[in-house]
């Protein structure tokens, strides 16, 4: 929780605007900056960022985090391994909640007692599928780019443990392909983007 607390002190939010406000004052014109992720859309509205920057700095928001803009087909899918008896379902947390067809989600899933539980890292699932070598153990992988070397080190972990009961479910993005489109666009004036921090 440190990085979040200390982006919430109000001195250093004090500071940082400071900081904003000069540098754009340098700037002659307008700047348009778009947010990537869906979180961060979210943050910015709610703590109300638009209406304290300089004049001539834009917020627009963009494509979407990976989870934001999974397909409704790869949450039915999902959803239908999660529901499987032999499967303990695994993924991040911010994936409980993303509707599926008729708004169906993981976490009303879950709390109709399927087994679906939340991990911080994929190498989390190696523990419970060598506890658990009756069930299969499905990871959903989501993610950009900076998500997957860490799926792929968990598969080879697993690969090297034995573990032939842990599979992926990968529904992994690629953030350049939306981000060319996007510049390519000549109706899109953006000058710089806002990507995921990690």
């Amino acid at each position: 929780m440190k990085y979040i607390y200390e982006y919430r002190d109000p001195a250093r939010a004090r500071g940082l605007l400071e900081k904003t406000t000069a540098l754009a004052q340098k700037i002659a014109r307008p700047v348009t900056l778009m947010e990537v992720c869906g979180s961060h859309t979210n943050a910015i509205g709610h703590h109300g960022i638009r209406n304290l920057l300089p004049e001539n700095v834009r917020l627009i928001s963009g494509p979407g985090c990976p989870v934001c803009v999974t397909a409704t087909r790869d949450i039915d899918r999902a959803l239908y391994l999660a529901g499987r008896q032999e499967v303990i379902f695994m993924t991040f947390g911010d994936m409980l909640k993303v509707p599926g067809t008729d708004s169906a989600s993981l976490q009303q899933q879950r709390a109709g007692g399927g087994d679906i539980r939340i991990v911080a890292s994929p190498m989390d699932c190696l523990r419970t599928a060598a506890e658990n070598p009756d069930k299969q153990i499905v990871f959903m992988g989501i993610g950009f780019e900076t998500t997957a070397p860490g799926v792929a080190a968990t598969i080879r972990a697993a690969s090297s443990q034995g573990l032939a009961n842990f599979s992926v479910y990968s529904v992994h993005k690629v953030m350049p392909p939306a981000i060319r489109v996007l510049l390519d666009d000549p109706q899109i004036k953006v000058d710089g983007f806002i990507c995921p921090g990690h």
